[in-house]
């Protein structure tokens, strides 16, 4: 049996033939991850103005709360702002806006593992952040226009 890896396709990754989104696992779990990363930080980002879910002011770190020339509440309401860009960004650009949402989730990271007790949070996050950087990856197969789907047979 001879080895399906050479010098020159170590090189370059093999064409993967994108299918219908009915059938094709690689375009099903691309458009499952760009759903979720659109919907999520939009709703997250507007519950940070109505709090629903959760009063999003406990999370924040209080040496960051110190350090902002805003209220704790004034700073949930920019970072709500900023999540419903992302979540934008990643519907119409989701090569970049996986990328953002990779960075944002990492910060997010850094301030809940400055605040005691949040760490299973921090942990989920983390994959989140995984998850994003997984969209990015599968983007590279797909253009960016949501009104053309790659269907190549």
């Amino acid at each position: 049996m001879t080895s399906t890896l050479s010098p020159s396709s170590t090189t370059a990754a093999p064409e993967h033939r994108l299918g219908s989104w009915r059938t094709d696992p690689v375009t099903q779990a691309f458009w499952l991850l760009r759903i979720g990363f659109t919907v999520a930080p939009i709703a997250f980002g507007l519950d940070k103005f109505f709090h629903v879910l959760v009063n999003w002011d406990q999370y924040l770190a209080p040496v960051i709360a110190r350090n902002s020339p805003w209220t704790t509440h004034q700073t949930m309401y920019i970072v709500g702002v900023i999540e419903i860009i992302a979540g934008l960004i990643v519907l119409v650009r989701p090569r970049f806006g996986a990328y953002l949402v990779a960075a944002w989730l990492a910060g997010i990271i850094v301030n809940l593992l400055l605040v005691p007790g949040f760490y299973d949070i921090a942990l989920r996050d983390f994959g989140l952040l995984l998850a994003a950087l997984t969209l990015a990856r599968l983007a590279k197969l797909f253009p960016n226009s949501l009104a053309r789907r790659n269907t190549r047979s």
